[in-house]
């Protein structure tokens, strides 16, 4: 049975933010528009960033909104008035979470396009009893009110900054949504599992070891792992090292002590000689920095 069809156009509401769809109208819209959009936040002021295209129901959250108008200059101006008020909005809140001394750290303050509900972002340790401190904003800004906690790889993403690679952030400049990221794919990629080489600012794994990870998974499968006994056309030997980009497995010849380069399909496998012990080791140890991220 074939499905049902859909005219869509993608609106992100922040940079490097998720991308929704939505039913275009009868508005000729383009990539690049700004546009008036109904949510379940209310009225928001979005960008086009997916021109018009069709897409079947299973990639569409319905029932499909539709897209109130194309924003005007008025629009415009009154996001810039918004973000003035989120300032004062921030000073105003930093007060108030002092003055009723809790332990959170205010990140970010965003009001909606209409202005019908301002939402508080922070981090903290643990759970927090923000009900004091929501009526003192809600008697302050006579508006509906939100304090919603958030991950430190999320405070990153809003705040920004600069990777060890020198570039800025991944998460805040094009990534849309964290994907999930492990130490596994730091091993794979034959890269330190020292943590404090393989996270991001935020203290987490960076993002960027999943970026590669499916290339070197294809590359790995058809490779033998370090400690495989092989035999060679120079003879027999141990697996030192496997180099997935090169496509090359390092082997130490029993006899001479040398190390070999070869293509994996100039080796064949005899035995997998790996100690337990040192299995056990290695285990041990990632699980602990699976931890630690």
């Amino acid at each position: 049975m074939e499905q049902v069809q859909y005219k869509v156009v993608g609106v992100r509401f922040k940079r490097a933010g998720k991308i929704y769809y939505f039913d275009p109208d009868q508005w000729d819209i383009v990539k690049g528009n700004y546009v008036i959009v109904e949510t379940a936040r209310g009225l928001e002021y979005g960008e086009v960033v997916v021109g018009p295209k069709t897409v079947e129901e299973s990639e569409v959250v319905l029932p499909l909104k539709k897209v109130i108008r194309i924003a005007t200059e008025s629009d415009a101006e009154q996001v810039k008035e918004n973000k003035i008020k989120e300032k004062e909005a921030f000073e105003i809140c930093q007060q108030k979470i002092e003055k009723h001394g809790l332990e959170m750290k205010l990140v970010d303050v965003e009001y909606t396009f209409d202005a019908s509900k301002i939402i508080f972002y922070f981090t903290a340790e643990g759970r927090i009893d923000f009900r004091e401190l929501v009526k003192d904003l809600a008697a302050v800004f006579r508006t509906r009110i939100e304090l919603r906690q958030i991950g430190i790889r999320d405070e990153a993403k809003m705040l920004g900054g600069i990777g060890c690679c020198g570039r800025s952030l991944c998460c805040s400049t094009f990534l849309g949504e964290f994907e999930p990221v492990s130490i596994k794919m730091a091993k794979i990629q034959n890269l330190s599992l020292n943590p404090t080489k393989i996270s991001g600012i935020c203290g987490r794994l960076m993002c960027c070891l999943r970026y590669e990870n499916d290339h070197y998974e294809e590359a790995r499968r058809h490779m033998p792992e370090v400690g495989t006994e092989v035999e060679t056309e120079v003879g027999k030997g141990k697996i030192t090292e496997v180099n997935p980009l090169k496509g090359t497995v390092k082997v130490e010849i029993f006899d001479s002590k040398i190390l070999v380069d070869f293509p994996p399909c100039k080796v064949r496998v005899l035995s997998l000689n790996t100690d337990k012990e040192e299995l056990e080791e290695e285990t041990e140890e990632l699980q602990e920095l699976e931890r630690d991220s």
